[in-house]
């Protein structure tokens, strides 16, 4: 039985890919609102914390999305010593990340060996909250990494059509991104071939500036180019900035090497024309 807490967006992915083949998958929220969802994805939703007690001593795999706060990672927040004492009768948890933790390294490369150096607070957090996962005696920990994440419903589409995208230029800028179908398949494949204590960067093989990925967007819709906007000029949301705060190319190698991965959307380019083909 896999417990998922923070059933959202790449867990209900990973449900959708696995349920078929028999798992019992129990999906957390603190939304009723999301119960038709999470019951889509083949999982059966649970409130939670505010709800009833977790089944977690019969789980054998434990899936974190949950994001951490200033108070910390919430799971362990609640649940630290009850996980440690089922940790021995896991067969896999899984911890959803960031590539954020690298933190920034101007434009240049970076795998699962590089340093954790996290420049932002969102970094620093996941940062911490890895830490506190890791701390967990015999906890069959994976932790995946995850570089920008789109997918049905997350894409540049709606913007572009609505004419209110924007293609910022900062000289030199770079992301990562990554399909959700692709995390799907790569926790998938980590269930089904468990190393703990591993760790995975999630990402496409094509770290690209973001103004190239709005222009395709446009140009798969045979809609105009959105205005280029110098990135000093652009106006920002907080947020929004600190994802220009750093610049990192990383590498995915080992969800390949060592899971067997091949990427169904290995660059923006086949994950766009995918979306434009979907219902």
């Amino acid at each position: 039985m896999l417990l998922s807490f923070g059933h959202g967006y790449c867990a209900r992915a990973l449900s959708r890919r696995i349920a078929p083949e028999g798992w019992r998958i129990i999906g957390t929220t603190r939304h009723r609102d999301a119960f038709a969802d999470i019951r889509a994805s083949g999982a059966t939703p649970m409130l939670w914390p505010d709800g009833a007690a977790l089944p977690l001593g019969e789980a054998t795999h434990l899936l974190i999305s949950a994001a951490p706060d200033a108070a910390g990672d919430p799971v362990l927040a609640r649940l630290r010593d009850d996980i440690r004492a089922v940790a021995p009768g896991l067969e896999w948890v899984g911890y959803l990340s960031t590539t954020g933790v690298y933190g920034d390294h101007q434009g240049g490369w970076v795998d699962e060996t590089t340093p954790v150096a996290p420049t932002t607070r969102r970094g620093e957090l996941r940062a911490r909250a890895e830490a506190e996962w890791s701390a967990i005696p015999g906890l069959p920990l994976h932790i995946f990494r995850l570089a920008g994440i789109y997918g049905p419903r997350r894409g540049p589409f709606s913007k572009v059509r609505k004419g209110t995208a924007r293609r910022i230029v900062k000289l030199g800028q770079v992301f990562s991104r990554i399909h959700v179908e692709d995390i799907a398949q790569v926790l998938a494949a980590s269930i089904a071939r468990p190393n703990p204590g591993a760790i995975y960067n999630l990402c496409d093989d094509d770290p690209a500036p973001p103004q190239e990925v709005i222009a395709h967007a446009a140009q798969l819709l045979n809609l105009p180019l959105p205005p280029e906007i110098p990135f000093d000029q652009a106006d920002l949301s907080p947020m929004a900035r600190s994802f220009y705060a750093e610049n990192k190319r990383v590498r995915n190698d080992r969800i390949k090497t060592e899971l067997g991965v091949a990427l169904k959307y290995p660059t923006y380019r086949e994950g766009l024309a995918a979306l434009m083909e979907a219902p």
